[in-house]
């Protein structure tokens, strides 16, 4: 007899090689080829919206592993909330202006030659506009490979005319509302870039600068312990010395005056810091001479230590709340055009806002000893200066951390430059959005407080720069009198002429065209700025969440890493309190940057950057994809060989299990489904496992904790599937009679199984699910993206049952084990070979007798013994009550199953019973 014909055995088409990087982009034109984003928005129509406003990744280059990270946490969110049966449409767009994108287009002038200033601006605007038109596709196309589902044909792009209109219009309302000013302020300033540039443009490195003390001779003074005394400073930027207009102290400290013996000179210093600058100076031999209460200080004048050089002005001492004691000498070197804290104490005891420094970096003409030199090469000029007029003290080196050029790395400086800002007080924008924080969902909870101490200190928006590539500041200021024009008719027309020619129109028009009849041309500046491209993105909730009708305002969620704290989520707030009063977002979800293996950050210089498209062309994208939700978002990440290996792993467990479900289920019908109420206590326990599955992954959604449900779900497969309820089924799957009822029960639980985790698996392995549905219900123009996820039955919870299964796979573990240490040593190869007496107490007993262990052990026998376990049986420690001796199965081998039993011998063909009826069947 032919026996084979009589087993069941698995078929499928679904390989078990995945081949992810030649197989995806088939479905990527198979999506295309039944319009895929179209048809689930069509299907979409009257659902409650979900609108997960996406974040513009810049146009300058290919993605790199942050953006595969951002984007594809967004897809796999925003396909979660689809197939839970929202209309969650995924619009994405571009950020297009400024300083990354103009940069690049000057390195193509430097490499020939050319200065960029000598370029018509509107013929530059227009290479900057090709740079960036030039690489939107090419990104395009990767976050399409990714699996990413979206609006590609339709996205928003910040450099749309419309969209430009649109941002012009949001700055009018700042206008006027009256937030908007021009200032005289120092800003973070890039010499290279030749601009001011935002918080979020700058990053903090590791910089070695000069560190020198400094004396100022004190010439007036109504203190006679202060007479022939030289108040010291210490600085890190002896560049900044000629713009020194003041000498700042604390008014509740104690400053001493010191006589070095040595020198016969006195100075001035903290009587908290003397020991450590005496200590730096070397200098062993000194007398306190006198202990002055920092009010004292007040009121007395010094010289400039380069005073009879060109410096002849006077230095006061002032006040300064930004004085401490924990560092330098307690005197702090004030150039009201250097820094923010002087800046602020200068302006409030009425001291020259000194301006040396020009917009590249090099000292005025007017600057005595160092016009014409560069701030990054004038320190040691300076230094050389202060030693010949005898006031330098001590010079040394220090590293510390210091404010770069996120574009060019250069070191950047604090520049007093006149700016364009929105006030954070005027129309108490700083009170609404600190507001609005606490109505916003934020995830991590960490990210409320983050971002909400940097709203409480930020100093007014600085929305100005002084470049080219960018929407333009479409504002006039009176010649004479200084103020800013506020006229909404002209403003409306400035909006309309954007709207129709883009931002090119500020530049190309002559001022009447906007001004109209009501003013004279010859009497306003047309500002030549343009706007910070923060606040273009910033605009992005209102041009893009108001302007299309498939989405809406304000987002749901907002999805970016935990930088954009100081970057986008709060140009974003505080665009849409200044003019909504309100946040444009519900909720926001961060998440961390990625590291390499070793939790370096990645730099091409350390050969460690992980690019996403040589892992696709190598992995696929299901296994980038799985990496992400493998990982805690929430903290920084790693990416690497090794990882990437292990998800290779676990994807391989998913894939199996995937195809072992296709090969069980190959000819099931609905006719073959029973009622969970009719199955055995195994299937309703998978049933629970499933239930508990979806409780999980409500939570985890809830709180956009996906890891964790992805995490339980991998164990799902890999434990509670292929290494018990499979294994334990296979035999009635293969060898059970068609008819048989529990053979049913399985074929009907896999079924649910395997609907229920393809459809969990399809946000994150969008191209593996696709092939895993299609290969089951073929394509007919359908797709598991059209899905929704299956309900969950209202009996198929059973906690009781649940508490059962566990105990039961708990002491089930003896078994497996005692199995284990058989096969070790050859004294059996297959579990059906064996035979296993458990010995058991009296209430362990009782519960075991519940099972039919021989099935759920996988042998052919079990005999069950109330009895202590003898000495030769095996125990595990955490398993109480239990202990199993292993023995070969009595009776002989059906040649159809293949477990051994008596009753064999007494059937034809060395059949079982259970074969033997399955055959006749």
């Amino acid at each position: 007899m032919d026996l084979k014909n009589t087993v069941f055995l698995p078929k499928t088409d679904f390989s078990m090689k995945a081949s992810l990087a030649v197989r995806e982009p088939d479905f990527l034109d198979y999506w295309k080829e039944i319009d895929l984003y179209q048809k689930i928005r069509t299907q979409s129509k009257g659902r409650k919206k979900f609108i997960l406003h996406f974040g513009p990744p810049y146009a300058n280059g290919h993605i790199h592993i942050g953006h595969a990270l951002s984007e594809t946490l967004k897809d796999v969110i925003n396909k979660t909330y689809q197939m839970k049966g929202y209309d969650a449409p995924m619009v994405p767009g571009w950020d297009c202006h400024g300083l990354p994108i103009e940069w690049k287009v000057e390195e193509g002038y430097r490499a020939s030659g050319m200065n960029k200033d000598e370029v018509p601006i509107l013929e530059f605007r227009e290479e900057c506009r090709a740079f960036a038109d030039k690489w939107i596709p090419i990104q395009s196309q990767e976050f399409q490979r990714l699996g990413i589902i979206a609006d590609w044909d339709n996205p928003y792009i910040t450099m749309n005319y419309a969209a430009e209109a649109r941002i012009v219009e949001q700055l009018g309302k700042f206008l006027l509302n009256g937030s908007l000013y021009r200032g005289l302020k120092p800003v973070m300033w890039s010499v290279v870039e030749k601009t001011a540039l935002a918080e979020a443009e700058v990053e903090y490195k590791d910089y070695t600068s000069d560190s020198i003390y400094v004396s100022f001779p004190i010439v007036k003074t109504n203190q006679a312990d202060l007479k022939d005394v030289h108040a010291v400073i210490w600085t890190t930027t002896p560049w900044t010395l000629p713009g020194n207009r003041a000498l700042a102290f604390g008014q509740d400290y104690d400053y001493e005056v010191i006589l070095n013996k040595e020198s016969g000179k006195k100075y001035l210093l903290s009587q908290e810091l003397r020991a450590n600058v005496c200590a730096t100076m070397g200098w062993d031999a000194i007398e306190v001479v006198a202990v002055i209460k920092g009010t004292d200080l007040a009121g007395s004048i010094a010289h400039h230590p380069l005073y009879g050089k060109g410096y002849d002005f006077d230095v006061p001492l002032i006040h300064g709340d930004h004085v401490t004691t924990d560092a330098g000498t307690g005197l702090v070197h004030t150039a009201p055009g250097h820094g923010v804290e002087d800046f602020e104490v200068g302006k409030a005891h009425g001291i020259e806002i000194a301006q040396p420094v020009g917009p590249d970096g090099i000292y005025y003409d007017h600057v005595p000893l160092f016009a014409g030199l560069h701030v990054y090469k004038a320190n040691p000029a300076v230094m050389a200066a202060l030693l010949e007029a005898e006031h330098l003290l001590h010079a040394g080196k220090i590293v510390h951390s210091y404010p770069h050029s996120w574009r060019s790395k250069a070191p950047l400086i604090f520049r007093a430059t006149s700016q364009w800002f929105i006030s954070m007080e005027n129309t108490s924008l700083r009170d609404k959005a600190l507001k609005a924080i606490d109505t916003v969902e934020w995830y991590p909870t960490q990210g409320k407080n983050r971002i909400k101490s940097m709203v409480e200190g930020r100093p007014d928006w600085c929305i100005s720069r002084q470049r080219a590539w960018g929407t333009p500041m479409t504002l006039f200021v009176h010649k004479q009198t200084g103020e800013v024009l506020c006229d909404p008719e002209v403003h409306a027309r400035i909006v309309e002429a954007i709207h129709q020619e883009g931002g090119d129109a500020w530049f190309s028009s002559p001022a009447e065209r906007f001004l109209g009849d009501k003013y004279s041309a010859n009497d306003y500046e047309q500002v030549r700025d343009i706007l910070d491209v923060w606040f273009d993105s910033g605009c992005s909730h209102e041009f893009v969440l108001k302007d299309r009708q498939d989405l809406s305002w304000p987002a749901d969620l907002y999805l970016e890493g935990s930088d954009q704290h100081r970057g986008w989520f709060q140009s974003s707030l505080l665009e849409s309190c200044g003019t909504e009063g309100v946040a444009p977002y519900r909720k926001v979800l961060t998440h961390g940057f990625v590291l390499d293996e070793k939790g370096y950050k990645m730099s091409k210089s350390l050969g460690n950057v992980v690019a996403p498209n040589e892992v696709i062309d190598k992995l696929g994208a299901d296994l980038l994809r799985l990496w992400i939700v493998s990982a805690d978002y929430s903290d920084d990440m790693r990416i690497g060989k090794e990882i990437l290996k292990q998800q290779e792993d676990i994807y391989r467990r998913l894939r199996n299990t995937l195809r072992y479900l296709l090969g069980a289920l190959d000819g099931y019908s609905e006719a073959e489904a029973i009622d969970l109420t009719d199955m055995p206590e195994l299937e309703q326990w998978i049933f629970h496992k499933l239930a508990e599955l979806q409780e999980l992954h409500d939570r985890s959604l809830a709180t956009f904790d996906l890891t964790s449900f992805y995490y339980a779900l991998h164990n799902f497969c890999a434990s509670d599937l292929s290494a018990f309820y499979f294994d334990i089924r296979k035999d009635c799957l293969y060898c059970d009679p068609i008819t048989s009822s529990r053979r049913k029960a399985t074929r009907t639980a896999m079924h649910y199984i395997f609907e229920h985790l393809v459809h969990w698996l399809a946000p994150v392995l969008s191209f593996t699910a696709e092939e895993a549905f299609l290969t089951r219900y073929g394509k007919t123009g359908d797709s598991i993206h059209l899905k929704q996820f299956p309900a969950i039955g209202n009996n198929w919870a059973n906690p009781e049952l649940g508490a059962k299964w566990d105990k039961l796979r708990h002491s089930r573990r003896v078994i497996t084990g005692a199995l284990e240490v058989e096969r070790a040593a050859k004294t059996i190869g297959s579990s059906l070979q064996a035979q296993v007496t458990i010995f058991a107490s009296p209430a362990m007993a009782d519960f075991l007798n519940q099972f039919d262990m021989a099935e759920l052990g996988i042998t052919s026998n079990a005999i069950l013994t109330i009895a202590q376990p003898p000495p030769q049986a095996f125990v595990l420690e955490d398993v109480t009550d239990i202990g199993v001796i292993v023995s070969p199965a009595e009776g002989d081998k059906c040649v159809r199953c293949w477990r051994i039993l008596p009753e064999v011998s007494s059937h034809q063909h060395s059949l079982c019973i259970r074969c033997d009826e399955a055959i006749a069947a």
